[in-house]
């Protein structure tokens, strides 16, 4: 869904344009609550580190307040940290103030259910129909309550960790942790150090300012370098948001969510675990499909979003899907993306198997994928523009027929991305190239 408001992953947007603005914020709270929880009851708010948490977090609880909604503020929690909280403390809906892996600058706002999972497209229209009325504010016998829960945090905290196999801990690894000075920056640390493993930690000291600022899972460099020059076996990098993570073995180099869902749908399936297919995205890459082929796995690709990964995944009815970016859905374990537990899950194998993040990443073979991102004033769809067509008929030609091209407008941000996948790599960053060119001609025409 893209409605007036709503993205692919909630409300985001630049800090004080529309809509990330103080005004919205308290309108979309009072829309919300009345569609969420139109007789009260309590709702659960968290946020990253971007220095306009602060006013956000004000403004959602006074629309909450004055709608009658008690609020209960977790502070800095990843945002599947939140959807789990939510359940367990038995909110009506929670709410993550976050733009995720975007810099500071940026903000965002989405929700989650009673359940722990994010709103249906059907949900979220019914609040958007009602946040440009008035705000509600109650008689004062009925207004909500806020209070703040910091400590609560830790419950999220043993939960990661009761999701590792019953006596199964960490000792004997040393691990480098990059929470890209974001909402992950206190529980994920704690957590691996809890279950025993020697931790050096980077991007765990946020001003408000540095999140995402080169570290994390979108700028994995500092921790490429930091894991082999400290001699630990392994890395993480969690994103501003920590529902993503991206790995790096001890020699440095990145396994990407893609080596990751092969290892979690592979260690499940040789131990009878694994249920229904496993579900990728139109950019996951061919060397994934082909190696779960391979041991007999069955591969599905949804639209990119993680939204769209969880609707195949319950319409097939898998538990376990993901994205190249780090994004890995585990439902057999949790409802939503969440980085760090995903981390766990291919640590415990690491651990069970005696095998390093290396050996068992090496499994599945890549094929050379390049993936551009052209800014453009207003998003369009590429495949609509004649000039575009006729260059990716040619670049596929050069692959016959063992290539891929897929050309999408970002849901979160202002660029087309351009993904060109094939068995050459000369081709493929040629191809890459041309194809960006005229996606930029297109996009020049249309803003003209």
């Amino acid at each position: 869904m893209s409605g007036r408001y709503f993205g692919t992953d909630g409300v985001r947007g630049r800090v004080g344009q529309s809509p990330m603005t103080v005004d919205f914020a308290l309108r979309l709270a009072s829309a919300a609550a009345r569609v969420l929880a139109p007789q009260g009851g309590r709702v659960l708010i968290g946020k990253d580190t971007r220095v306009s948490g602060y006013l956000f977090e004000s403004a959602l609880e006074a629309g909450f307040v004055a709608a009658g909604v008690d609020v209960m503020l977790i502070g800095p929690l990843p945002t599947p940290g939140v959807a789990y909280m939510t359940q367990r403390l038995g909110c009506r809906f929670g709410v993550v103030i976050s733009a995720s892996h975007n810099p500071y600058h940026d903000n965002g706002i989405k929700f989650f259910g009673a359940d722990g999972r994010k709103l249906s497209d059907e949900v979220e229209a019914q609040i958007e129909r009602l946040i440009d009325g008035p705000v509600v504010t109650r008689e004062s016998a009925e207004l909500g309550r806020a209070t703040r829960i910091d400590r609560s945090r830790t419950h999220y905290q043993d939960f990661c960790a009761s999701t590792l196999p019953p006596g199964m801990d960490l000792r004997g690894y040393k691990i480098v942790i990059d929470c890209a000075n974001g909402a992950g920056y206190k529980v994920a640390p704690r957590v691996l150090a809890d279950l025993g493993a020697e931790i050096v930690p980077i991007g765990c000291s946020p001003n408000g300012r540095n999140i995402n600022d080169g570290c994390g899972s979108t700028v994995p460099e500092l921790l490429q370098l930091t894991v082999p020059g400290v001699r630990a076996q392994v890395g993480l990098a969690l994103d501003g948001d920590g529902d993503r993570v991206l790995m790096v073995d001890a020699l440095g180099r990145l396994v990407d969510g893609d080596q990751m869902l092969f290892i979690l749908a592979t260690a499940r399936h040789a131990a009878g675990e694994l249920r229904g297919p496993v579900v990728g995205t139109v950019m996951s890459n061919l060397g994934l499909e082909h190696a779960l082929a391979d041991r007999g796995i069955e591969f599905r690709r949804a639209q990119v979003g993680d939204r769209n990964v969880l609707a195949l995944l319950n319409e097939v009815g898998g538990t376990l899907g993901g994205e190249t970016s780090g994004h890995i859905l585990c439902l057999d374990k949790t409802t939503t993306g969440d980085g760090l537990l995903s981390a766990l899950q291919v640590l415990s194998i690491m651990k069970r198997s005696g095998s390093g993040l290396a050996e068992l990443a090496a499994a599945m073979p890549k094929y050379p994928q390049v993936l551009l991102n052209v800014e453009v004033e207003r998003r369009f769809d590429p495949m609509t523009d004649a000039a575009v067509l006729d260059i990716v008929r040619e670049v596929e030609r050069r692959f016959e027929g063992r290539g891929r091209i897929v050309l999408r407008a970002s849901g979160t941000e202002p660029v087309i991305r351009v993904m060109v996948e094939g068995y050459d790599a000369t081709l493929v960053k040629r191809g890459a190239r041309e194809i960006a060119t005229v996606v930029e001609a297109a996009a020049r025409q249309r803003s003209g």
